[in-house]
Formats: structure tokens, C-alpha cells, sequence
């Protein structure tokens, strides 16, 4: 541990499980104190102690991306704990794959209001309490390689991803003055608990035959040579939480193993 993030207040949404609890960990382990916010509050207990076993700070509040009151409580929690806070990971997010033709208002809908409504509504409120304090912020959003270029099957999803860009641009030019910084990371294809679930979809959809097929067969173009793991993420995780990345704001960050070259 170098400490990197050492006392930084940090808010974890999606922290329950694959990416956001990775990061999670790999922040406490630095020294931030975090505050997880996640659907499933059991999942996000299990993540609090874990990283409290390790001698890590960490308290949960359970919630919904998509409804203000939620998130603006996860918000609270912070500040009742730590007495305010310092930056902000967007993670929380779903898929649910369809056909093109046949991808219907109720999955656009779900898609976009959980990963474009839902990671407005946490810049909002993560900024609403940073201007509050005046000590400036750092909100860090979850882009994909899905933000980059479009999927047949994942029409929505990438609408949605491709919102995060836009999310990510409008807040760095609307928070600046406030010396709020806005970025965004964007995975490729990792094993976790969503991709596995989307495998399985895919195989659902017809397009596959047996699960894990469909991991496979995005995974064979990545120029690393495999598909990502959530610890992947971990060290530009860290990067945009520290002073590191203070000189950085509007981007998204690549993290895909060369899947997808801009």
C-alpha cells in the first residue's frame, strides 16, 4: 500500500459485485474511505467486510442509480461518515441484449434510464455536495468499448454508453469552474458476474450454442492476447481517483486490451 488515495471520500456505485467491488478494494487498500452504494445491499455488505477486515473504512447504502432520493442518501451516508466527499465512480450499470429489429421500447427505456439517467442523476448530487464544500471533486464515469462503436445485438446498451461520452463532456465543461474534473474509463469484454449473464443472453438470443461461447468469440480480437479480468481496471482506477489525474478532465480512458483502437 503507498497511500495513494489516502483519506480520499470516495462514493462506489455498483459496488456489490464485479468491477465496483474491485475497485472498491483496490481503493480501500490505498487508504480512501468509501462509501458503497449498490441494488443488492447484501452483495454491498459482504464488500464493506471485506475491505473492514482488511482494516479498511467502508459503509454501505443500498439504492437505486435511477431514483434521485437514493442516491442523494448514498451521498449523506458519506458525508455522515467521512464529513463529505471527494470523488465519485459511476459503475453501476446492466445489459440486456436484443436483436436490432426486434429491441423494444421497454429495453431502451430500462437501458438508458439505468445507465444514462441513472449516471446523470449520480454526477448531479456527487456535485451538488462537492460545490458545497468548495474543495473541488473528481467524478469518474463507466464508458465501454459499446461507447465506441455500435453492436447489433446491444442497440440500447450502446446508446447508453455512448450517452456516458456525452455525460462525461457536458459535466467537464459544466463543473470546471468548480474545479470538479469528469472522466470516464471504458472496459472491453471482463469476467464478471455481467458478462457472464450476457454469455448466457446471447445463447438465449440463438446467436450462440453453448455458454461461454459467446465470451470467447469477443474476447478473440483483443490484442492482449485475452479477455479482461475487474483487476484490470484497479490501476487507472486509481490513477483517476489520485492528484495523478488532476490535469485530466473530458476523456475516456481505453481499457480494453486493444479490442478497440480511436
Amino acid at each position: 500500500m503507498s497511500g495513494r488515495v489516502s483519506g480520499t471520500r470516495i462514493l462506489v456505485t455498483g459496488a456489490g459485485s464485479g468491477m465496483g467491488r474491485s475497485i472498491a478494494r483496490a481503493l480501500a487498500a490505498e487508504g480512501a474511505r468509501l462509501t458503497l452504494f449498490d441494488l443488492n445491499g447484501e452483495a454491498a455488505e459482504v464488500v464493506r467486510d471485506e475491505i473492514v477486515s482488511q482494516g479498511g473504512e467502508a459503509v454501505v447504502s443500498a439504492g437505486n442509480v435511477t431514483v434521485r432520493a437514493d442516491v442523494a442518501a448514498a451521498v449523506a451516508a458519506s458525508v455522515d461518515a467521512y464529513g463529505g466527499l471527494d470523488v465519485l465512480f459511476a459503475i453501476a450499470g446492466m445489459i440486456k441484449p436484443m436483436h436490432f429489429l426486434e429491441t423494444t421500447e421497454e429495453n431502451w427505456r430500462l437501458t438508458l434510464d439505468v445507465n444514462g439517467l441513472g449516471t446523470l442523476i449520480c454526477q448531479q448530487e456527487a456535485a451538488k455536495q462537492m460545490i458545497a464544500q468548495g474543495t473541488g471533486g473528481k467524478l469518474i464515469l463507466t464508458s465501454s468499448i459499446a461507447g465506441r462503436q455500435g453492436y447489433p445485438n446491444f442497440a440500447s446498451y450502446c446508446a447508453s454508453k455512448f450517452a456516458v461520452t456525452a455525460l462525461t463532456q457536458a459535466g467537464a465543461r459544466a463543473l470546471a469552474e468548480h474545479k470538479i474534473t469528469v472522466n470516464a474509463f471504458a472496459p472491453g469484454v471482463v469476467d464478471t458476474p455481467l458478462w457472464q449473464k450476457l454469455d448466457l443472453d446471447i445463447m438465449e438470443l440463438g446467436d450462440t450454442e453453448k455458454p461461454g461461447q459467446a465470451f470467447a468469440e469477443f474476447s478473440g480480437d483483443i490484442l492482449a492476447g485475452r479477455a479482461g479480468r475487474a483487476e484490470d481496471v484497479n490501476g487507472t482506477a486509481l490513477y483517476l481517483a489520485s492528484s495523478d489525474s488532476d490535469y485530466m478532465t473530458g476523456q475516456i480512458v481505453m481499457i480494453d486490451g486493444g479490442m478497440v483502437l480511436v
